[in-house]
């Protein structure tokens, strides 16, 4: 009698419990659905560029802390993502960028010149 009430009560809980999981998978209220960050919420860093390596595509930037990583300002070099973002980019620059960290290390993913 008691395996029985255990066996009961196991698949009562596992029925609850898989319709709240199927709710859950078919809630798109507001409150549930996960935003990507656009464009411009993403919050970018203040860098200026000491040293341009196009070669390599990287870039060497004395930046502020890199919030996104938890990491304080300092000076550091950086693979871009594409080399596209940093063919504009001189010594002395002033930018504005984002960078994320990949299985290939720390890269620029975002970089625009700061006005």
């Amino acid at each position: 009698m008691k395996s029985t009430l255990k066996i009961s009560l196991a698949a009562a809980l596992l029925s609850v419990g898989m319709s709240g999981m199927a709710l859950a998978a078919t809630d798109t209220s507001p409150s549930t659905t996960a935003v990507a960050a656009s464009p411009a919420t993403v919050k970018l860093t203040v860098g200026e560029v000491r040293k341009v390596d196009l070669e390599q595509g990287k870039l060497t930037i004395k930046h502020e802390a890199l919030e996104n990583l938890d990491m304080p300002g300092m000076t550091m070099v950086f693979k871009a993502s594409d080399a596209n973002l940093i063919k504009d980019v001189k010594q002395g620059d002033k930018i504005l960028f984002r960078v994320e960290k990949t299985d290939a290390g720390f890269m620029i993913v975002r970089l625009e010149q700061a006005k």
